[in-house]
């Protein structure tokens, strides 16, 4: 979360002397500059919020891989035939 948040506030923040700008072409510097403002600060808010959200009910019927592995051997420890025979 903090790494997402601190670089995305630096971002943000080297934005703002393009939107701040006057002069020849200060036009054109604060169209990028209002782009990447609201660019980076969408794609916060999408990196903070959506994505845990959805990583959490995709995983919702699944176990830790350590769980997924274990029932992986129990299985073909039932399936597979026994070298005795």
């Amino acid at each position: 979360f903090r790494p997402i948040v601190m670089t995305s506030l630096t971002t943000a923040a080297g934005a703002l002397p393009l939107i701040l700008s006057s002069g020849a072409g200060s036009e054109t510097r604060a169209a990028i500059g209002v782009v990447i403002l609201f660019g980076v600060v969408s794609a916060a808010f999408v990196t903070v919020l959506f994505v845990p959200t959805a990583y959490a009910l995709i995983a919702r019927g699944s176990g830790s891989p350590g769980d997924v592995a274990r029932q992986l051997e129990k299985e073909s420890k039932e399936v597979a035939p026994s070298p005795a025979e």
